[in-house]
């Protein structure tokens, strides 16, 4: 039989998938620049530390999990292929290979765990680490996949439109960062001490990185090499072009300067709030996305003085506040005239698809808090999930991984952590 094989969209999800895989190692730099110089290695190796959980894991009982046989609606059975030897002959049939939808959503799940770490920073054993990343994506990544993006999912059969990942990595990394603040408590000095980044360039190349390794994110989850895909790549440049001037705009009237930090948070807020709406919107749309976004984490990232809890690099202000400011604007922004297919209020639709939206997104919001904190008190109860005084003060990375970033910090012993 012939195959069905399309090597050109083939060409493109694998080009996609090793974007998004970039992004891991973008975000770390990201991360690491807004750490102090102390903690600076620790803070990177949490993702990196991500990436080869969750990347065995996927392999092993993960994608049967998310896209597997269905049970009930709420996750794929993970013997359904475990290991994933049923995939290995090509189907005639396909136009694209199993394994090369494997391979990118692989991606999706390991940076959604790393995007978690910006929360803790500083304070979290390495190892207690390594184990949440494990637990975690097994039992709230995997079934909340399956719900959104799976044909038997029940959120993707009530209609939301999440195209890549606006509730299932954004708003879900962003409830589990909350979560993971408030059990492992503030960091010694917050609020009380400047805890400035130590590396600004890291942040800009980070962001960068990210902006680049996002086109295969989102224009990557077409699947194909198409118009979708075409239509989704400029939305998510527009967009996040407009969330960046909106951050500066704002953070230029609150406080007197545009800051290179400012930029970089900027365009990930834009990245975050277009990846669910990048196929219902047009250009103009994303731009009102964009914009809506930048001003609201922006100001978001402040709630953290005002209720106490220690976001350490402003995951709940970006990542949750933009995954849902992008979730909900479908419901007021899609147009038919998109890939999507779907009219909001403000095109006539009615308000039909915003309760969807809204509905589906705090349906994720609650599942992940919950499980999030049940999984964080087990880690915290059973191996502890932070790190001694001693350590967090004398420098996380000295303690932790018997290494510094530069020579001039912490020079002397080494403090080390009996668990790491």
């Amino acid at each position: 039989m012939d195959s069905a094989l399309n090597s050109g969209d083939t060409a493109w999800i694998l080009t996609a998938s090793a974007l998004v895989l970039l992004m891991t190692p973008g975000l770390a730099f990201f991360y690491g620049g807004m750490v102090r110089g102390k903690s600076v290695l620790n803070m990177m190796m949490m993702s990196f530390g991500a990436m080869g959980v969750v990347g065995v894991v996927w392999v092993l009982w993960g994608y049967p999990m998310a896209f597997g046989t269905d049970v009930g609606g709420l996750f794929g059975n993970p013997f359904d292929g475990f290991g994933l030897g049923n995939l290995l002959a090509e189907d005639p049939e396909a136009t694209l290979p199993s394994m090369a939808f494997v391979g990118f959503q692989a991606t999706f799940a390991i940076i959604t765990v790393a995007l978690i770490s910006g929360a803790i920073a500083d304070r979290a054993r390495f190892g207690s680490w390594l184990v949440f990343a494990g637990v975690w994506v097994t039992l709230v990544y995997f079934p909340v996949a399956h719900w959104v993006w799976a044909s038997d999912g029940w959120i993707f059969k009530y209609g939301a439109i999440d195209f890549a990942g606006g509730t299932v990595v954004h708003i879900n990394a962003g409830v589990a960062g909350l979560v993971l603040a408030i059990l492992l408590g503030k960091r010694k000095g917050f609020a009380k001490e400047p805890m400035r980044p130590h590396n600004l360039p890291f942040v800009m190349l980070g962001a960068g990185l990210l902006w680049f390794g996002w086109f295969g994110f989102n224009a990557g989850s077409a699947l194909a090499a198409n118009n979708s895909a075409s239509v989704v790549w400029v939305n998510t440049l527009v967009a996040t072009c407009a969330a960046m001037l909106a951050w500066l705009l704002t953070e230029k009237l609150r406080d007197g300067s545009a800051t290179s930090l400012g930029a970089a948070s900027g365009v990930v807020a834009g990245l975050v709030a277009i990846t669910p709406s990048c196929s219902a919107v047009s250009p103009i749309g994303a731009i009102v996305v964009g914009v809506v976004a930048g001003v609201l984490c922006a100001l978001a990232v402040g709630l953290k003085y005002r209720f106490g809890y220690d976001d350490s690099l402003d995951v709940v202000g970006v990542h949750l506040v933009g995954g849902l400011t992008g979730t909900v604007l479908i419901g007021f922004l899609a147009t038919a005239d998109a890939p999507a297919g779907v009219d909001g209020l403000l095109y006539g639709g009615g308000a039909s698809q915003l309760v969807i939206q809204v509905v589906s997104a705090l349906a994720v919001v609650a599942f992940s808090f919950v499980m999030t904190m049940i999984i964080g008190f087990v880690i915290r109860a059973t191996m502890g999930f932070r790190v001694s005084e001693e350590a967090e003060v004398g420098g996380i990375d000295l303690a932790v991984h018997g290494e510094t970033a530069y020579e001039n910090i912490a020079q002397g012993s080494v403090i080390k952590e009996v668990r790491s």
